[in-house]
Order: C-alpha cells, then sequence, then structure tokens
C-alpha cells in the first residue's frame, strides 16, 4: 500500500520541465486575467459615460418637442387668453376645448390643474377630471399634481414621474413640460414617454455587456493557445487581442461621434444664411438712419422704422426656422392636410397666389418619405419667395403607378444657369433627400418659371392596413 501510494505520488508530481512550464505559463495566465479585467473595466467605464452622453442627448430631444408642443398649442388659444380678463369663464372654456382637442400620437395630449389641484382637462384620461389630485403621488412616492402646480407658478419647467399610459394602462416614466396661466391660475401640462429611450438605454447596456463576455471569451480562447504554445507566442497573442479589443471601443466611440455629426449636419443645413441676409439689411438700414439723423435729414425716421420692419422679419424667421426644424403636424396629419397648411400660410405671409392639388394619399406614405417631401416643398417655396419673384405657385402631390409625386411650379424668373448647373446648398439638400429614399428629383428652369418634380418609388408606399394603423 505505501509503495503504490508512492508512486501514484510520483506519478503526478510535476518534472523539471513541467514546472519550468508552468512557471512561464502561471504568470501569462495571471496577467491575462489583470489585462482581462482592466480591459472589462475600461470598456464599461467609457461605454457608460457614451451611454450616459446618449441618454442625455435623447431626453433632451424628447424636452425641446415637449417645447415645441406647447408653443404650437400656446399659438392656438394665445388671442383668446390674451384679450380675456382672469374671470372670463367662456374664455376658459374655449380654451379647454382647443387644449383637450389637441392630441398627439398614441399617448400624448394636454392636462390642466388650476393651482388648487383640481384637474380641468384630460381628455385622454377623463377620470381625472373635476377631481382635486393636490397631493397625489407616483407609485414611488413622487408628488406630481403639486409638483406641476410650483412649477406652473414659477412661470415654466419638467418634471418626470411614473404615470399610466393611456394606451395600454402599464405604467412609465414620463417627463413633464408645463406652464403657467397666471392670469387664470392655471397650470398647463404636456407629456412624453420615456420609456423607448430607457429601451435604447437598456438595449445599449446589454450590448456592452455582450461585447465584455465576447471580450472575456476572446482571452480565454488566446489563453488556451498561449498554454500549448511558448510563452512568446502567448505573449504576443494577448498584445494583439488587447489591441484588437480597443479598436473595439474606439470603432464604438466613432460610431456615436459620426451620428452626432451626422445631426449636427442636417441641423446645419436647415439654417442657412436667411437670418444673416435679413440681418445685414437691418445693419445697413440702422446705420442710414444714423447718418440721416447726424445730417439732420427728415428721412431718418423713415429708415430706423425700416430697421425695426425688418428686424421684426428676422425675429419671425427666427421662429419660422425653429418651426420647421421638427414638422410636428405630419405626427397628427397626413401628408396632404399638412402640406395644405403650408402652403396657405405661405400665401398669406408672402401674398403669392397659391393652388394645392392632392389626391387622397389616406396616409400610404411612410414617415421618412412624408418628412422628405415636406421639406422639400418648405425649400421649393422658401426658394420662390426668396429667388423667384413670381405670382403664382401650384403644388401638387398624389400617388402614381410608380410612387408618389410632388411637384412645385411657380411663373418666376427662373433660375440663372450657374445656379442650376452648381446647386446651391437648398437644392443639394432636396436632391439628398431623394436620393436618400431611392427616390428622383427633376428641375426644369426657364424664363416663363420653374419646375420641381420630387417622386418617392413604391418602396415608401405602407399596405392599406399598415397605412391605417399609422393614421
Amino acid at each position: 500500500m505505501p509503495d503504490r501510494l508512492r508512486r501514484l505520488v510520483q506519478r503526478f508530481t510535476p518534472d523539471y520541465g513541467q514546472k519550468l512550464f508552468l512557471l512561464a505559463t502561471v504568470p501569462l495566465i495571471l496577467s491575462l486575467a489583470v489585462v482581462a479585467a482592466i480591459v472589462a473595466r475600461e470598456a464599461r467605464d467609457t461605454s457608460e459615460r457614451e451611454i450616459a452622453g446618449l441618454e442625455t442627448a435623447l431626453i433632451e430631444a424628447k424636452k425641446a418637442e415637449l417645447r415645441n408642443y406647447m408653443q404650437l398649442a400656446r399659438t392656438a388659444f394665445f388671442i383668446i387668453y390674451g384679450n380675456a380678463p382672469p374671470d372670463d369663464r367662456r374664455a376658459m372654456r374655449e380654451v379647454s376645448q382647443i387644449l383637450a382637442a389637441m392630441l398627439w400620437g398614441n399617448d400624448g395630449y394636454f392636462a390642466v390643474y388650476d393651482y388648487d389641484g383640481r384637474n380641468l382637462v384630460a381628455p385622454r384620461q377623463t377620470w381625472l377630471i373635476e377631481r382635486n389630485w393636490a397631493g397625489l403621488t407616483d407609485s414611488r412616492g413622487t408628488p406630481v399634481v403639486d409638483r406641476l402646480i410650483e412649477l406652473a407658478k414659477q412661470g415654466a419647467g419638467y418634471h418626470s414621474y411614473y404615470w399610466p399610459k393611456p394606451s395600454t394602462g402599464e405604467e412609465a416614466l414620463m417627463v413633464t413640460y408645463v406652464q403657467g396661466l397666471q392670469d387664470w391660475r392655471w397650470a398647463v401640462a404636456t407629456g412624453i414617454f420615456i420609456d423607448d429611450v430607457q429601451a435604447t438605454v437598456a438595449a445599449a447596456r446589454a450590448e456592452v455587456e455582450v461585447r465584455v463576455r465576447r471580450t472575456f471569451a476572446w482571452i480565454g480562447a488566446v489563453t488556451v493557445v498561449a498554454l500549448l504554445a511558448v510563452f512568446a507566442s502567448g505573449l504576443s497573442i494577448t498584445i494583439r487581442e488587447r489591441r484588437l479589443a480597443d479598436a473595439k471601443l474606439k470603432a464604438l466611440t466613432q460610431r456615436i461621434f459620426d451620428t452626432q455629426e451626422e445631426e449636427r449636419g442636417r441641423v446645419a443645413r436647415e439654417l442657412h444664411d436667411s437670418i444673416s441676409q435679413i440681418l445685414v439689411a437691418v445693419r445697413y438700414a440702422l446705420e442710414l438712419a444714423r447718418r440721416r439723423q447726424a445730417m439732420g435729414h427728415p428721412g431718418a425716421g423713415e429708415s430706423l422704422a425700416q430697421g425695426i420692419e425688418q428686424l421684426n422679419g428676422a425675429i419671425q424667421e427666427v421662429r419660422r426656422i425653429s418651426r420647421d426644424l421638427r414638422p410636428g403636424v405630419l405626427d397628427d396629419l397626413c401628408l396632404g392636410p399638412a402640406l395644405q397648411a403650408l402652403t396657405e400660410e405661405f400665401g398669406r405671409r408672402t401674398g403669392i397666389a397659391v393652388r394645392f392639388e392632392t389626391v387622397v394619399f389616406r396616409n400610404r406614405l411612410d414617415q421618412e418619405a412624408k418628412i422628405a417631401l415636406y421639406r422639400i416643398a418648405q425649400e421649393a417655396l422658401t426658394n420662390v419667395e426668396r429667388h423667384a419673384g413670381a405670382t403664382a405657385v401650384t403644388v401638387l402631390v398624389r400617388g402614381t403607378r410608380k410612387g408618389a409625386l410632388l411637384r412645385i411650379e411657380d411663373n418666376g424668373r427662373g433660375m440663372p444657369p450657374e445656379a442650376e448647373a452648381g446647386g446651391g446648398l437648398g437644392l443639394r439638400n432636396m436632391t439628398e433627400r431623394v436620393e436618400r429614399l431611392d427616390g428622383t428629383l427633376r428641375i426644369l428652369s426657364s424664363r416663363d418659371g420653374t419646375v420641381i418634380e420630387a417622386t418617392v418609388p413604391l418602396s415608401h408606399m405602407l399596405p392599406p392596413d399598415a397605412a391605417q394603423a399609422a393614421g
């Protein structure tokens, strides 16, 4: 028995060569473990910072969307509210009806509370109406109505809390923007659920964990190979794998930066030099007024008034550009009514006769195509206003056997050959939008006017069932 035990111990006792191998591989294994821990920690830290930035950007975009909705609502009832005394019940009822009718998306609506906590408007959650909700908290104990009223008394602000979604009844995190109507002691609020943002962030974190686990798997595989090879080969593979992990992190960071730059470039294309031109004209008018005043010229007041009028035009242009950055009307209406509203507003603003023709789409275009055609119409009408010298414009949108057609025709002076050949920023914007949809853009210009035709292929036409759900 002792001899058998001794032979068994000798059999499993490493020899000198095995001891050298273990001496070489144990530090390698430890080194690989340390490297894996560092790479994982750096990957998580870097990705967490990038995800936090992404989450902040998405929430800020949601807040900007809420501000736009609130601005649309204030535009709708501003005249009624501004002309009404504090105790005008009729005006209050009219404003309540306006706000109750303004719905957006599947869950968006406007809610109104008086400063005592009583709900006045809640079209998608009518069980709230005419009940006092002072002291209401969400499922996590966050004050809801009292905080909204507090922010409204301060003027405006944002508040986040958990609230049941009208479409599903399930509770989700909501960001609410509230403004106060101090004369009526009203808190007007609208909110948007950010469960989609949370889902995006959770998916990003899950992707990071998958990448970290994948990196660990690679490092484990390299360790197995290194144990079967010489220490130098194992060290070389370890360095290569670490560089690969760093390259993955850099690629992830670069993709985020590219996305940010692409969005900034899109916004920059929308905000070209219209404001600058108006402000230059204002400066010239003010300088002329100053010179005339210094000379005692009686036309100084006229130049000053002209500068003020142009400055008002700049203010209106800033508001228009801010509103046009996101065509929110497309979320509530299909393309035809949205373009009709655009052309009517254009005709009122410019005095140019506008004829709008359409064939009912029944909201068959997908969202990307609707936004692209709406933007092309905006850009074309802007060019007509600034450069064409036209007195009449015809806007046509309809479906064809090949897809959808948008046609804008004016009776202006046409485009100069160099502009038509080189294409300004606006024309490049239209071309890029259509090319992104695999469509075509035709521009026909002569001394009798200009015709712009944008065609979207059938691939962007939704089936009837999907169109009805989207509408």
